[in-house]
């Protein structure tokens, strides 16, 4: 099937989306300001908060970049980009407050759920209304898989190489990838139920409103 960027968004997206995909990105501009100045206070000291500095805002900002770069006819998919940005934001916020040393599970959501808003957002973005469901699950392996593999890797290459962590990386690293891979499987489940009810609710519009115009 054809990847293109004619995304099955609505002509305009609610307030409440594109407020808070505003916010996330001036949260995560100010929170990855203040690691920088302050690392103790943001809880990342040797944990890569220079490159999450650089690589974060180029992730949050890819989109709009895109946007306004290639002047895309479409709307600008302001959902697609609040969960690409609610990724940087959410990882960051969660080592601001230390969710990520003071709860245990917190680490493992995180995996499981960042990979799969990523991969929500990539599904949006390159698959069709009309996608089935085998294609939206094989994209989302491909991608989600991928995903976790690239964090795996530089997140031991940023921090876990030099830090008492690595012996027990292995295992850990293991658990992450699969956390990663099944947040990307139920990315892709949501996204066809999601699309599914959305074209039962529009044929049920146009099946009133023609009921309505035969009366």
């Amino acid at each position: 099937m054809t990847t293109s960027l004619v995304l099955d968004h609505p002509r305009t997206s609610p307030a409440w989306v594109r407020g808070l995909d505003v916010g996330a990105k001036a949260g995560l501009v100010m929170l990855l300001v203040a690691a920088l100045v302050r690392p103790d206070l943001g809880h990342m000291e040797d944990k890569g908060a220079g490159l999450r500095a650089i690589g974060y805002p180029l992730v949050a900002f890819a989109l709009p970049t895109f946007w306004a770069l290639k002047r895309v006819s479409t709307p600008f998919p302001w959902g697609a980009d609040l969960l690409v940005t609610l990724t940087c934001f959410t990882d960051v916020l969660g080592n601001r407050l230390d969710l990520y040393d003071t709860v245990v599970w917190f680490d493992d959501l995180m995996h499981f759920m960042n990979t799969g808003l990523l991969t929500a957002a990539v599904l949006l973005l390159t698959l069709p209304a009309g996608a089935s469901l085998g294609s939206l699950v094989e994209r989302s392996l491909a991608f989600g898989a991928s995903a976790a593999l690239f964090w795996e890797v530089a997140e031991f290459y940023a921090f876990l190489s030099i830090s008492p962590e690595r012996v027990t990386a292995y295992a850990d690293t293991l658990g992450d990838l699969a956390l990663g891979t099944l947040g990307a499987l139920a990315a892709a489940l949501v996204v066809h139920a999601s699309r599914r009810s959305a074209r039962e609710v529009a044929t049920q519009e146009r099946r009133r409103h023609g009921v309505l115009l035969t009366q």
